[in-house]
C-alpha cells in the first residue's frame, strides 16, 4: 500500500469515527438542547496534536457525514457547528503543539495539552453557543449558558478521549502495544471484572437511592485508582473514557434513577465533576508513570556506563555474584581485558579520540559475544567477559577471537586512524564453589601478567606461575597493603654488603630488604608476596616513599650506629623514576634527617631504568643533586646492553645473584661476572656481587676483582634497628 493510499485510509476512517462520535453525542443531548458530552473534541483534538493541524480540515465532511443521521438542523447552524469545531481544533490545536520539547506521557506534557484543550474548547463554546443562541435552540439558558455548556462539553470530551488516543499512539510508535509487565496478568484480570463489577453497583445503587446518585460513582472512581497506582497510564485513561461515557449516558436518559440535570446550574455542575472524574486518576497515573520512567532511568544511569552503553562495574559484579552463587551455574570462565596502548592515543591525540576506540573496541566486542554471556566495560581501558558453560579449552579458543575482533577495530577520529591490541586474563571456576572478587582479582593478575610479557595476548590464572592461582592475590593484596602503609606494617631488613677488596670508605655497608607484617601472626612475608600487586595498583610508589620515611627515622634514631654507616641502599621502582612527585618527597624528607644524603645509595633495576632511560636519568640527576648515590640492580637479566652502564649515570653495579649463584657450576656464569666486573672498572664504576652463598664464591668474587660481596656467606637479613645496635655496640667495643 502507498503512502498516499494509507493516508487515504487513515483520513476515512478518521471522519467515520468522529461522524459517529457526534451521532453518540447528540444521543445525549440535555434539556437545554446542548449535548452534555462531546467525545468528538477529543478525537479531533487528539489526531490534531499527533497528526498535525491538516487533520482538522476533514472535520468538516465529518459533520455533513453526521447531519445525515441527526435531527435535520438549520443550514446556518450546520455551518456555524462545522466552523466552531474546526477553528477550534486549528486553535487549540496549535497550541499545544507550539511546546515540542515536551516528552509526551509526563505530567507538564498532559498541563499543557489540557491548556490546549481549554483554548479548543473555549473557542468552540464561544462559536457554537453563540449559533444556538441565534438560531433560538438555548431555551432559557442564554447566550452565556448556552456557550458556558458546548465548551464544557467539548472539554470534557477533550480530558476524557483524547489522553487515551494520545497515549495509545505514543505506545503504538513505541512498539508497546502489549504489556511489559506479564507478571500483572492476573490482576489485571481481576481489574478488569472489579470495574465491570463497579459499572453494574453503581447502576444498580442509582436505582435505589436518587438523591445521592452520582455519589456512587466513587466506585469505578475507586477502580481506577487502583489502575492508576499498579498500572499503565493507558489502562487508566480508557477506563476513564468508559466511565465518563457510562455516567453522562445515565444522567441524560435518566437511566437507573439517576435524576435528568434540570438547567445550566445542575448541567454544569455534572459536566465539572465528570471532568475532574476523568482527569483526577489520569493525573495521578501520570505521576506514578513519570516516577517509575525517572527510577528506570537513574537505575540505568546507575548500572550503564555512559560511554559504551554497556553494563558498568557496578552492574557487572551483582549479576556475576548471582551467577557463581548459583551451584547449578555449570563451568565458568571469566576474562579480563585490558588494551594494551590507549595511554598513548590518550597523549598523543586526545581523550576523546581514546574514548572514540573505547566505544569502537565495546562494538566489536560485542560481536563475539554469546547469548548466554555476560559482558560490561569495568571502566577506562577494561573490559570483562563472563563466559558460562565453558571449558578451559573453549574458553582460551574464545578469548583469542577476542583478541583478533580487538586487533581487526580501525577506528577515525579527525582525520587519523587508531588501532590497538589487549591483553586478556582468564580465570577460571565452578558455579557455587567461588566468590566474584576471588575469581576477578586471578583473572586480573593473569592479565598483568600477559601485559608483563609484553600484551596482544591470553594468559590463563595459574599457568606458569602459582601466585596467579594464589586466592589472596591481586586486589586482596592490594587491601593488605593499603593496610600496611597505614598501620606501620611495612618492616626493614637490613643485610651486610662486605668489601672484597680495600675499601677507600671504610665503615659499614648494607641493603635495606622490605618486609610486611603477617596480620596472622606468621613470619613477616617477603616482597616478592605483595610487590606485584603494588605495582599493578599504583603502589609501588608509596612504597617507596615509607621505605625512605622508615629508613631516615630509624637512621636519625640511632645516631651511634648512623655515624658509622658509609653507605645504605634501597631499592628504588620504576614508577618512582617516573614519578615528579617522588625527588620533591626525598628532598623534605633528607633536609629533615641528620643522615647524609651522600651516604644513601638508591638502587634501580636495568628493566626499570631502561622503559624510559630520558625520564630515568633525569630523576637520577635530581636525587644526585640531592647527594645522593645510585647503584644498578640485577645487571644482566634486563635488556642486557653495556651501552646501558654508559647511558646511566650510576656508581655501582649489582650483578644478577643468578649468574654469582652458578659460578661454581657453570663456566659461562663466571664468565658472565668476570666480563661485567671488568667493564664496569673501565667505567670506573664498583661492583656488588648478589647471592654469595658460599666461601667458594666468595674466594672466586675476589680472584675476579669483584668490589662487594652481599649475600648468606657473609650474614642473614635482620631486623633494621637490631642491626644499628649490633653497629653500635661494636662502634663502642672498639673505642
Amino acid at each position: 500500500m502507498t503512502r498516499w493510499m494509507r493516508q487515504g485510509v487513515l483520513g476515512a476512517g478518521f471522519v467515520l469515527a468522529y461522524a459517529a462520535a457526534c451521532v453518540f453525542a447528540d444521543s445525549l443531548v440535555g434539556p437545554s438542547q446542548v449535548a452534555l458530552y462531546w467525545p468528538a473534541s477529543g478525537l479531533g483534538f487528539a489526531v490534531v496534536v499527533v497528526g498535525g493541524l491538516r487533520w482538522a480540515l476533514l472535520v468538516p465532511f465529518a459533520l455533513l457525514l453526521q447531519a445525515l443521521f441527526t435531527t435535520p438542523t438549520s443550514a446556518a447552524f450546520l455551518a456555524m457547528s462545522i466552523a466552531s469545531n474546526t477553528i477550534a481544533l486549528l486553535a487549540g490545536g496549535w497550541l499545544a503543539r507550539r511546546r515540542t520539547g515536551l516528552r509526551p506521557g509526563t505530567v507538564l506534557y498532559a498541563v499543557w495539552m489540557m491548556v490546549g484543550g481549554l483554548l479548543a474548547s473555549f473557542v468552540s463554546g464561544a462559536l457554537g453557543g453563540y449559533s444556538l443562541w441565534v438560531e433560538g435552540m438555548a431555551a432559557g439558558d442564554g447566550l452565556a449558558g448556552a456557550q458556558l455548556l458546548w465548551g464544557m462539553g467539548d472539554f470534557l470530551g477533550i480530558a476524557s478521549v483524547a489522553p487515551a488516543l494520545m497515549i495509545g499512539a505514543a505506545r503504538w510508535k513505541r512498539g508497546e502495544l502489549r504489556s511489559t509487565r506479564p507478571d500483572l496478568l492476573g490482576e489485571r484480570t481481576l481489574w478488569n471484572m472489579a470495574l465491570a463489577a463497579s459499572f453494574l453497583a453503581m447502576a444498580w445503587g442509582m436505582s435505589m437511592a436518587r438523591q445521592f446518585a452520582l455519589g456512587l460513582a466513587a466506585l469505578p472512581l475507586t477502580v481506577m485508582l487502583w489502575s492508576a497506582v499498579r498500572f499503565t497510564p493507558m489502562r487508566t485513561a480508557v477506563s476513564a473514557l468508559l466511565t465518563v461515557g457510562f455516567v453522562v449516558a445515565l444522567a441524560s436518559q435518566g437511566g437507573a434513577g439517576f435524576p435528568r440535570p434540570a438547567g445550566t446550574f445542575e448541567t454544569a455542575i455534572l459536566i465539572g465533576y465528570l471532568s475532574l472524574l476523568a482527569m483526577l486518576p489520569q493525573a495521578l497515573a501520570l505521576a506514578i508513570d513519570e516516577h517509575r520512567w525517572l527510577q528506570r532511568r537513574l537505575e540505568r544511569r546507575a548500572s550503564t556506563d555512559p560511554l559504551t552503553g554497556l553494563p558498568n562495574r557496578a552492574a557487572f559484579e551483582r549479576e556475576a555474584s548471582a551467577i557463581l552463587g548459583d551451584a547449578a551455574g555449570g563451568s565458568l570462565a571469566l576474562a579480563y581485558i585490558d588494551l594494551d596502548n590507549l595511554k598513548l592515543v590518550n597523549d598523543t591525540a586526545s581523550h576523546r579520540a581514546g574514548d572514540a576506540l573505547i566505544a569502537e573496541v565495546a562494538a566489536a566486542l560485542a560481536t563475539r559475544i554469546g547469548a548466554d554471556d555476560r559482558f560490561a566495560h569495568l571502566g577506562a581501558d577494561e573490559f570483562a567477559v563472563l563466559m558460562r558453560n565453558t571449558g578451559a579449552g573453549a574458553a582460551r579458543e574464545r578469548a583469542q577471537g577476542l583478541l583478533r575482533a580487538i586487533e581487526s577495530v580501525r577506528c577515525r577520529y579527525d582525520g587519523e586512524e587508531f588501532a590497538t591490541t589487549a591483553s586478556i586474563g582468564l580465570a577460571f571456576a565452578q558455579a557455587g564453589h567461588v566468590e566474584f572478587a576471588e575469581l576477578l582479582s586471578q583473572a586480573d593478575a593473569a592479565c598483568f601478567a600477559a601485559k608483563e610479557l609484553g600484551g596482544d595476548r591470553v594468559r590463563a590464572a595459574g599457568a606458569g606461575s602459582n601466585t596467579l592461582a594464589d586466592p589472596v592475590s591481586g586486589m586482596r593484596w592490594t587491601v593488605r597493603i593499603r593496610e600496611a602503609l597505614h598501620t606501620g606494617g611495612l618492616l626493614l631488613y637490613a643485610q651486610s654488603i662486605m668489601p672484597l677488596q680495600l675499601d677507600p670508605e671504610p665503615g659499614a655497608r648494607f641493603e635495606l630488604l622490605l618486609r610486611m607484617r603477617d596480620d596472622r601472626g606468621g613470619a613477616p612475608l617477603a616482597p616478592d608476596r605483595f610487590i606485584a600487586a603494588a605495582e599493578r595498583f599504583r603502589l609501588g610508589v608509596r612504597i617507596d616513599r615509607e621505605v625512605l620515611r622508615l629508613a631516615l627515622s630509624q637512621l636519625d634514631a640511632n645516631p651511634e650506629a648512623a655515624s658509622g654507616v658509609a653507605l645504605c641502599t634501597l631499592n628504588l621502582s620504576a614508577g618512582a623514576l617516573m614519578d615528579d612527585g617522588f625527588v620533591d618527597y626525598a628532598g623534605e624528607c633528607l633536609h629533615r634527617a641528620r643522615f647524609p644524603a651522600s651516604r644513601l645509595c638508591f638502587e634501580i633495576t636495568e628493566t626499570g631504568a631502561m622503559r624510559d632511560p630520558a625520564r630515568a636519568q633525569r630523576a637520577i640527576d635530581e636525587l644526585r643533586a640531592l647527594g645522593c648515590r645510585f647503584a644498578l640492580d640485577d645487571f644482566g637479566t634486563g635488556f642486557c646492553s653495556f651501552s646501558h652502564l654508559r647511558a646511566l649515570d650510576v656508581d655501582f653495579i649489582k650483578i644478577d645473584g643468578s649468574f654469582v649463584h652458578d659460578m661454581d657450576r657453570s663456566n659461562l656464569s663466571a664468565e658472565v661476572v668476570r666480563s661485567i666486573t671488568r667493564i664496569a672498572h673501565l667505567l670506573r664504576k664498583r661492583t656488588i656481587a648478589e647471592h654469595t652463598e658460599s666461601a667458594a664464591i666468595l674466594d672466586a668474587l675476589t680472584a675476579f676483582g669483584v668490589d662487594y660481596a652481599q649475600g648468606y656467606a657473609i650474614d642473614h637479613p635482620q631486623p633494621l634497628p637490631a642491626y644499628l645496635a649490633g653497629l653500635a655496640r661494636s662502634a663502642v667495643a672498639a673505642s
